[in-house]
């Protein structure tokens, strides 16, 4: 993984924790980064450029203008007054590949320094067992390098679930453990075939990322609520929302207050197309 600046820009140490999407469900994790992006006003300073991931080009997803300004598959921003690092990934990892495309990553966050990595991400509904209602559906589930059990008293604490399906004794999670270390024993192929319902989640991009940041010893971090394809920007706000909180952004974590300081992306407009004309029905 190669990072290019732009003219001028370089990645600041003082920077120091790096927010990132795990591709998944409805697009969730990128929605929430492009949130962040947005309403922090994070400046472009360069972009990456790793084999493992699909070439792709698209327009700019914050403003029109300036006319022909592009994104690309891998690109990073800062923004200084709140020491914060985002990558965001808008082409998928080529199939079979997740695995050194986490190692990568996490090789490229240790150079630089990064001592915390938040993941955003989402699970889909049909694997939702443990549901409790009382937190609505748009619950809020983590998962933390802090402790063995994935458990972290500031998530606990700002009303979030550890993710309950996490067993670090599964013989997956202790695969994806062993191959994120820098001295691997064993081949680094992950093998799919036959995975049954406890291996949902250590087969998921955020696993991979989560076990390799966690290898080269920099705390991870993944947010990621349940969700289904379609319209998920409503879950977005509440992923980008605990990100907020992890890390006392002071943005507000509701949707359309009148004091919210959310900035919706200006790609949003069109995601989903135009609305249907009222004269159909």
């Amino acid at each position: 993984m190669e990072f290019f600046p732009q003219e001028e820009k370089k990645l600041e140490e003082s920077c120091s924790t790096l927010v990132l999407p795990a591709l998944s469900v409805g697009n969730v994790g990128q929605l929430a980064v492009d949130l962040l992006i947005s309403s922090l006003r994070a400046e472009r300073i360069g972009y990456l450029d790793d084999p493992n991931v699909l070439p792709g080009v698209g327009n700019n997803a914050y403003s029109p203008s300036p006319p022909g300004d592009l994104t690309l598959p891998l690109e990073v921003y800062c923004s200084k007054p709140h020491g914060l690092a985002l990558i965001q990934q808008r082409s998928p990892v080529i199939k079979g590949s997740m695995i050194d495309f986490a190692k990568n990553l996490a090789k490229f966050a240790a150079a630089n320094q990064k001592k915390h990595v938040i993941i955003l991400s989402s699970l889909d509904f049909m694997q939702w067992k443990n549901i409790d209602m009382s937190s609505g559906l748009q619950q809020i589930y983590y998962l933390s390098s802090s402790n063995i059990d994935g458990t972290d008293d500031d998530c606990e604490k700002r009303g979030m679930k550890r993710l309950p399906e996490y067993n670090p004794s599964n013989w997956r999670w202790e695969y994806l453990h062993s191959i994120g270390e820098k001295n691997p024993a064993e081949d680094h192929d992950f093998p799919f075939e036959d995975l049954g319902e406890e291996d949902y989640y250590p087969s998921l991009p955020f696993a991979a990322l989560f076990s390799c940041f966690k290898a080269q010893g920099i705390k991870a971090t993944c947010i990621f609520c349940y969700c289904s394809e379609g319209d998920n920007t409503p879950h977005a706000f509440s992923v980008a929302g605990a990100a907020s909180r992890i890390l006392n952004l002071g943005l507000e974590d509701v949707q359309g207050e009148t004091n919210s300081r959310w900035i919706v992306p200006f790609s949003w407009k069109s995601v989903y197309g135009p609305p249907a004309d009222a004269a159909l029905f």
